[in-house]
């Protein structure tokens, strides 16, 4: 599966782009939202997982823009809160389309679940 990361924070990006690797997953990697959509546009993605807290194009833009030029599109949202610990970035998240959602830290089990509810039934390419 082709996997768009979405995380301006660099080590974690590491982190999660391992994860999804040893799941057998191809990563490209984005620093922010803007740099994501501008990778999406450049090629076919199953699966985006974001980060929400982000400079200059935060998670939450990033989905409002996905929904309305990839409807269809799978969508992951993750945050740790940022600075203030908020949590609140993850229920508006939900209500904005994403497929699932994950609290910062996260396991590769939690991961993989998280991608495999966001595709019962298979991943459509």
């Amino acid at each position: 599966m082709r996997v768009l990361l979405i995380e301006d924070d660099v080590s974690v990006r590491r982190i999660v782009r391992r994860m999804l690797e040893r799941s057998r997953h191809d990563v490209t990697e984005a620093e922010n939202g803007r740099v994501g959509l501008d990778r999406l546009r450049d090629g076919a993605f199953d699966l985006v997982i974001t980060d929400i807290v982000m400079p200059e194009m935060d998670g939450l833009e990033t989905l409002i823009e996905l929904r309305k030029h990839y409807p269809t599109l799978k969508v992951i949202a993750m945050s740790g809160g940022g600075r203030t610990g908020n949590m609140d970035f993850l229920g508006s998240a939900e209500k904005l389309g994403a497929s699932a959602v994950l609290h910062k830290p996260f396991t590769s089990d939690v991961l993989t679940t998280a991608i495999d509810s966001s595709f019962v039934g298979g991943p459509s390419s």
